[in-house]
């Protein structure tokens, strides 16, 4: 029995385990069999890398062919490992003998009926977990050659052909490119200026407050005042992310398919699902390995759900375990993924269905009862875990006209926000916890000072106006007022 092994990696989630695949050609009748719990995708293998290796000249096995894939109890899905099990079927079949170099490589692409090598989703953290494993070199398609270099320490080599996989198989490439200095930070692109925003003063400074203290934000006020332009400059004041937090995003947007060619992701990233969206949408969904949602795209970042009062319940009330938890656990048939879920959330909304109950000029048309049922869409446990509300009224004429060209641009705004956060690292110097919104109720109670006129907030728990969720939102938001004053 000729046996040929090869290396790829299985990702559930973000994290990546090393796949040994072993192509054993025996007796018995023609056909191909692939063991070790693939999904739809990746059976669907065999016919790819039949027609791939038949454009370049070669001929696939006449007779059985086993692939396996270990650890066999590991669900395996996704096209990324179409030319791990081409390169194990070449060497199987003697068209090529790797040189030593290879054997500590991992291989991951999706093959072309006509031999092109597609790029695929999840390079980023795959390669991290190569380095993990000790592995030396990858062969990654040719255009996410830049993403699998942004991990140090490990050769990448880009294939664009199965005819340049080939050669390298071959020994045609006399050693693996060296990978080229790749920027770790890179410019990223502008962000809307908070200084577009006429008006709404109260407004702006409590998204500066936010953006300090690392808050949960509502928005609320009729249409037109201004919540999503806020909303959409929000992002442009947090600081920039760090290595350890660059890698995380960056690897997120992987997973989805989202292009890393300029390199690490530096700013707080944004996301806007529309109201539309499901709870597999929102939070992640898949029917064997699930998959990355929206909570997780805002990682270190801003979640925005506009007109929020229109999504679904169920949608909505998905968000309470990652607001508290920073994480998303998602069971399924086959595995158990968690993905980080660490984000600012902002919501916005109208007064009433129509938007028009606190515009002057325009009537309401909306009964009482519509009103009613429209705000108690969110939720107290929402709202409760909501550290900042705040009302948006419309704009006079007198008003904008004395604010034009007074209102402060997102570069100064940042300024004072990077002062508040480095404020904050410093008194938390040595915690888990990088904001005042992070910092449980506990410690705040046992290691800061109470302010003057606590008592009132016994008060208003003892007459339900207050839940103790909401002593802890106060006495975070005094800790951002220190910080930042």
């Amino acid at each position: 029995m000729k046996l040929g092994v090869t290396r790829s990696v299985g990702l559930v989630g973000l994290d990546g385990t090393i796949v040994e695949v072993e192509v054993a050609l025996g007796s018995g009748l023609p056909r191909t069999v692939i063991v070790g719990l693939p999904d739809s995708a990746l059976n669907e293998a065999r016919e790819r890398c039949r027609a791939a290796i038949a454009h370049v000249g070669l001929t696939w096995p006449s007779q059985l062919v086993t692939i396996s894939l270990s650890p066999a109890a590991l669900p395996k899905s996704g096209s990324h490992y179409d030319l791990a099990i081409m390169a194990a079927v070449l060497t199987a079949t003697g068209h090529v003998s790797p040189p030593a170099r290879l054997r500590g490589c991992v291989i991951l692409g999706e093959l072309a009926l006509d031999g092109r090598v597609r790029a695929v989703r999840g390079i980023l953290p795959s390669v991290l977990a190569a380095q993990k494993a000790g592995c030396r070199h990858v062969i990654v398609p040719a255009a996410q050659v830049a993403e699998a270099r942004l991990v140090s320490g490990i050769k990448v080599a880009g294939v664009a052909t199965l005819s340049e996989l080939v050669a390298v198989l071959r020994g045609g490439v006399a050693a693996l490119p060296t990978p080229a200095v790749v920027p770790d930070v890179v410019d990223p692109p502008s962000t809307p200026d908070l200084g577009d925003v006429a008006g709404q003063v109260e407004a702006r400074w409590a998204v500066e407050v936010a953006a300090a203290g690392g808050h949960h934000l509502y928005l609320h006020g009729p249409p037109g005042v201004g919540k999503t332009l806020l909303a959409e400059r929000l992002p442009g004041l947090l600081p920039r992310l760090g290595q350890a937090e660059s890698l995380e995003v960056s690897a997120i947007r992987s997973v989805c398919g989202l292009g890393l060619e300029s390199g690490l992701v530096t700013r707080a990233p944004y996301s806007a699902p529309h109201h539309s969206a499901s709870v597999a949408a929102l939070v992640g969904g898949g029917s064997r390995v699930a998959s990355p949602g929206a909570v997780s795209l805002a990682h270190h970042g801003v979640l925005f759900l506009d007109e929020a009062p229109e999504f679904r319940p169920t949608a909505l009330e998905a968000l309470r375990t990652p607001l508290e938890s920073g994480q998303v656990v998602l069971l399924r048939s086959q595995a158990q993924t968690t993905y980080p879920a660490r984000f600012q959330l902002v919501l916005a909304a109208n007064p009433c269905p129509c938007g028009m109950r606190e515009s002057s000029g325009i009537e309401c048309t909306c009964a009482p009862m519509a009103i009613r049922r429209y705000k108690e869409r969110l939720s107290g446990p929402i709202l409760d875990r909501v550290d900042i509300s705040c009302h948006l009224k419309p704009m006079t004429q007198s008003y904008l006209r004395a604010a034009r060209g007074a209102m402060e641009s997102t570069r100064v705004v940042a300024e004072r926000v990077l002062v508040a956060r480095e404020r904050q690292r410093a008194r938390l110097g040595g915690l888990p916890w990088p904001t005042n919104a992070a910092v449980p109720g506990p410690w705040l109670r046992r290691e800061l000072p109470l302010p003057v006129g606590v008592e009132m907030l016994d008060t208003h728990v003892a007459k339900g106006l207050l839940s103790a969720r909401g002593v802890d939102k106060v006495l975070r938001m005094r800790c951002t007022r220190d910080c930042h004053s």
